[in-house]
């Protein structure tokens, strides 16, 4: 086959075409590659880094494979190329220079330098989170791996092996499209500085997060062991996607206080990974001639690089023995009864949820959400981007006489509300229309029916819709209680204070009936596509329905402060929105139940034209 046809076919999303017998006769007899033991278990190894349930539910891991390299190469790419006018002005751009005017100033060159440095630490750190739980074995790897005449050293040998190249081959798609660019866009003085400073200090800051990670995960493994460690994972893993997306999300903020950062010798510049790798950037390209303090940075961030590597190679192997051990021995019972929320439970029960499936299927959310990775991770990335993002708003970096203030913003507290609300429902409803996972999904299909009757179908989806409402309430009030603590005095007067209480009651309202409303199966019970999800449409959406939502309570609060007439205006108007929602999904759901039923093996397009979805 012609190199040009094996490049095509690394960017098909489905299988070549078929040849015919003659066509393949003609190809020569098929040579099998000769791998050892070792190579395949590498290979099995890598691969169920993209083909486990939650990086890639439909199992297509190539086509997620491609998506995933092109989408953490492309942004520093794209940055490398719009710096290309900031270095070489044309007329109107950048605004305000002259055609002939000089290199950007100094500290404006650093902070594009620092840009690629802290954008390796966060798509590595957050690279190797998503993978958290598939550097250890699991229990298909102990029951099935172990009884095959393999020798337990080969075994470690091989995942450690794949999580190398794993780590590397994400240092390489992050950080190896931009300098392809940069020497044109920068125009340095010394392009082999250039080269080597970025090149050193991207790869230092991105392996150091992720081997960061791994020491992390590794030494409270070995010391806690599986039970306890299980335990606190989920908070680690939101922790630490929190503080990255943090990072990145507050770069245009922290990029102006850089420079009094490193000339002020402030104990934060010391303490802050990035700067220190920055020091390798800036002592490289810069050479004798660089200030002091990257030196003391680049000295820093080489010895740090080195001890977090030695932490992580002592506790990993630590860490497998106990993980395999806990698997072999089993995990301990533990009564899943819930005696503190009984009462809230028998107030829903009298309440909200009379109907028998209704109670039945909020329970059975209840009871899955938490039990199965996938579902784990999608709530852990949503709320990363929710808390990182409320920070991004809320925090003001402020430069004056020489000193780094940090100050509160209203407004960025009323769009905080209206983020939080956001994020929890969207990873509420990624979590219950996720595909994989659909055992129960018989039980379901026969009591009611596929698709069930209008009668079972309406309280199973109210359930679901009442179960994601109550949690994006609970999450969204108490944030709004944290925020009190840091508000300024213009959001804590009586009439403020009520505004902002209704405008969370009917965000998390309104937006639990938007993202719901055309969910039409039970919860962790649904289907995957029949088509290939766009990515591009998704992310679009996201772009154009979130800075609204953001801009509504931003606008809306002071006007609903100013009178009572206002207040009561918002109630009606939130209340006649959440009445138009409930007929446009009663419609949809009607809709839908009255579909013919299909039989196990009978497929939808030909009959349907596949318009059930």
């Amino acid at each position: 086959m012609a190199i040009g046809e094996e490049f095509q076919r690394l960017f098909m999303m489905s299988e070549p075409e078929a040849r015919s017998l003659n066509s393949q006769a003609a190809l020569g007899p098929v040579r099998v590659p000769k791998r050892s033991q070792f190579a395949l278990l590498v290979r099995h190894f890598l691969e169920r880094f993209f083909n486990h349930e939650t990086a890639s539910p439909d199992g297509d891991a190539r086509a997620r494979l491609i998506l995933i390299a092109v989408a953490t190469g492309i942004p520093g790419f794209m940055v490398a190329l719009y710096l290309w006018p900031v270095y070489h002005p044309f007329i109107g751009w950048p605004p305000g220079r002259a055609l002939n005017a000089a290199l950007p100033p100094y500290w404006l060159q650093v902070n594009h330098h620092f840009f690629f440095v802290l954008y390796s630490f966060v798509a590595l750190g957050i690279v190797t989170v998503f993978e958290w739980d598939m550097f250890f074995p699991d229990l298909l790897d102990v029951f099935i791996l172990t009884t095959l005449p393999i020798q337990d050293r080969k075994l470690f040998a091989a995942r450690v092996a794949a999580i190398g190249i794993f780590i590397g081959g994400f240092l390489f798609d992050a950080n190896m499209l931009a300098p392809l660019v940069l020497p044109a866009s920068f125009d340095p003085p010394n392009l082999p500085r250039l080269l080597a400073g970025h090149v050193l200090a991207v790869l230092s800051s991105g392996l150091f997060s992720a081997a960061l990670i791994l020491a992390m995960q590794g030494t409270l493994l070995s010391v806690l062991g599986e039970r306890l460690f299980r335990r606190i994972s989920l908070v680690l893993q939101g922790l630490s996607i929190t503080v990255l997306l943090m990072l990145l999300f507050l770069f245009p903020v922290l990029s102006g206080a850089v420079p009094v950062f490193l000339q002020s010798k402030s104990p934060f510049v010391l303490c802050f990974p990035p700067f220190w790798f920055l020091g390798i950037y800036q002592r490289l390209l810069e050479g004798p001639s660089a200030l002091p303090i990257y030196a003391q940075l680049a000295q820093t961030g080489c010895e740090a690089l080195l001890i977090v590597i030695g932490i992580a190679m002592m506790a990993y192997p630590l860490a497998y023995l106990r993980r395999v051990r806990q698997l072999v021995v089993g995990s301990g019972t533990c009564d899943t009864r819930k005696w503190v929320t009984r009462p809230l439970q028998d107030l829903l029960h009298a309440t909200l949820l009379r109907p028998p499936v209704g109670r039945a299927t909020f329970h059975f959310i209840s009871q899955t959400i938490l039990r199965v990775q996938r579902y784990r991770i999608y709530l852990v990335l949503y709320g990363g981007v929710g808390l990182s993002v409320v920070v991004a708003s809320i925090l003001r970096l402020t430069v004056a006489r020489g000193q780094v203030r940090i100050g509160i913003s209203a407004d960025g507290i009323r769009a905080a509300i209206a983020i939080v609300a956001f994020w929890t429902v969207a990873g509420l409803r990624m979590a219950f229309v996720s595909p994989g996972n659909r055992q129960e999904n018989w039980a379901f299909r026969i009591v009611h029916g596929r698709p069930p009757h209008c009668n079972a179908a309406m309280p199973q989806l109210l359930a679901a819709k009442l179960w994601a409402l109550l949690w994006t309430a609970v999450v969204t009030f108490g944030a709004y209680l944290a925020f009190r603590v840091i508000a300024p005095r213009e959001l804590l007067t009586w009439p403020a204070t009520a505004s902002l209480l209704l405008i969370a009651a009917g965000l998390c309202l309104l937006l639990t009936d938007a993202f719901f409303l055309n969910v039409k199966t039970v919860a962790f019970t649904g289907e995957p596509s029949r088509e290939d999800p766009n990515l591009t449409l998704t992310v679009l959406k996201y772009f154009t329905f979130f800075p609204i939502v953001l801009w509504l309570p931003v606008v809306s609060e002071p006007w609903i402060e100013a009178s009572i007439q206002h207040f009561v205006l918002a109630v009606a108007a939130i209340a006649g929105s959440h009445l138009v929602f409930r007929a446009i999904h009663r419609r949809i759901i009607q809709d839908y139940c009255d579909l013919p039923g299909l039989e196990d093996d009978e497929e939808d397009f030909p009959m349907k034209l596949g318009l059930r979805y």
